[in-house]
């Protein structure tokens, strides 16, 4: 299930500090800011969408989260083997999570961004190979990204701009219909 990662995804959902491999392991498709199929929305929360495939070892995984997360507020269901956990966020970063609201990435704190690795490892041709991480990459605008955009977009990126995508609201909401229809594509 390779749906294009949401923000929320890549720099709210790793704010929660789920244990290593527990998303992939457990069919995690995307975080989201909303959902538009509820009608009461949560404040301050987001929602992450699972598609397990081993429903005792999603059962074990949400047990644990339930006793190691105290933000993981709410689950719930959809017809297909979708599964939401709804997580509120950190209160301590509430001004980063509004600056990734705004796109403006480069500017939270040092704090936030200490939540990251600054590493990761990525497999190539079945060697393992460090890499610096892309929130990483973002945050400190480098060089090697900023070239990459450059090139793609055959632009020059001013000192100032951000080098990643701003956060469009719209992509962020989870709409259950639309991801059926995306991984019935796949």
């Amino acid at each position: 299930m390779d749906l294009k990662k949401t923000i929320t995804s890549m720099f709210m959902v790793p704010t929660l500090k789920f244990p290593k491999y527990s998303l992939d392991n457990n069919c995690c498709i995307n975080g989201y800011a909303k959902d538009s199929n509820r009608e009461d929305q949560y404040i301050d929360c987001i929602y992450v969408l699972f598609r397990p495939q081993n429903l005792e070892q999603f059962r074990e995984f949400l047990d644990n989260e339930y006793e190691r997360a105290k933000a993981l507020i709410d689950e719930y269901d959809y017809e297909g083997g979708f599964v939401v956990l709804v997580y509120k966020l950190d209160p301590a970063f509430k001004s980063d999570f509004k600056l990734i609201r705004k796109g403006r990435y480069s500017e939270t704190s040092p704090a936030f961004q200490a939540l990251f690795p600054r590493v990761v490892k990525i497999m190539i041709g079945g060697l393992h190979k460090d890499e610096l991480s892309l929130q990483y990459r973002i945050f400190n605008k480098t060089q090697d990204l900023i070239d990459f955009w450059e090139k793609k977009f055959d632009m020059t990126f001013d000192i100032n701009q951000e080098i990643w995508e701003g956060y469009d609201e719209k992509k962020e909401i989870l709409d259950i219909s639309k991801i059926r229809e995306e991984l019935a594509k796949t």
